[in-house]
């Protein structure tokens, strides 16, 4: 399991050199203002800013798809069924299934926010270190326990899921046919999950362990604000342009 979402933080591009902290205040600004959005009228807008963004900071689009493939089965798993039973006018039907327009366009919207959500925390966290974030996060005054709970997560997720690779390709040495749906093999694959949460509960009560050894939990004189540096004029026109673009799609949403 790769997430390296700071993967291509050291490239140049005008996002890149936009200062974590005001980044982080823009763009979370920009997503709520997404989440906001029922309109259908306003999508093309989102599009047009999402991609805009996307091209200004120099990102692969190889990286955006890898990215976005797991969250798109999920999401397109959850609205699949929702042409066949949302709404009332009947766009067409076939034996006993019937494809409603109002479930169509609730499709639409839920995608088209999928997508630009989740474009913008791309460009967000993929543009800087992501340990630099987290002292963003940190110096905007997150609370100390959900920074480390986030870096913690971010570090061993990958660590899990390459045990979990280890264990899988272990099983397939042995026999085991994970194409073949029987009962025996849900019991393996049980047992599997099992194992890997017990690991995974045994390997953090070590890493925590180790944490409050080395003074974890103790109060630091720790300055993010110095270590993050000074916010520039570019980064303050950045912002602001992007915070009158959000208000724009409130604004847009709630009073037309």
């Amino acid at each position: 399991m790769k997430l390296v979402l700071d993967k291509y933080a050291h490239l140049s591009s005008p996002i890149h050199r936009w200062e974590s902290r005001s980044k982080l205040v823009a763009l979370l600004a920009l997503i709520f203002a997404f989440a906001l959005v029922q309109k259908l009228v306003l999508l093309p807008a989102m599009l047009l800013v999402t991609t805009t963004l996307y091209i200004l900071s120099r990102l692969p689009f190889s990286f955006l798809l890898s990215r976005l493939r797991y969250p798109g089965f999920f999401i397109a798993a959850v609205v699949f069924f929702l042409p066949l039973v949302s709404g009332d006018t009947v766009l067409f039907s076939w034996g006993f299934l019937q494809v409603r327009q109002e479930g169509c366009l609730l499709v639409l919207l839920i995608l088209t926010r999928f997508l630009c959500i989740m474009t913008v925390s791309i460009v967000l966290f993929g543009t800087a270190p992501f340990l630099t974030s987290i002292k963003s996060m940190r110096s905007l005054g997150l609370p100390s326990i959900i920074v480390d709970m986030m870096l913690l997560a971010y570090r061993y997720l990958e660590e899990f899921g390459a045990t979990l690779t280890t264990m899988q390709r272990a099983m397939i040495l042995r026999g085991f046919q994970p194409h073949i749906f029987s009962r025996r093999n849900l019991q393996v694959l049980a047992s599997l999950t099992g194992s890997l949460l017990v690991r995974s509960y045994d390997q953090s009560k070590r890493v925590y362990q180790a944490m409050i050894l080395r003074g974890y939990g103790q109060k630091t004189n720790s300055n993010y604000h110095n270590s993050l540096g000074e916010i520039n004029k570019f980064s303050l026109v950045a912002s602001g342009v992007t915070l009158m673009v959000a208000f724009g799609f409130v604004v847009a949403e709630i009073g037309f």
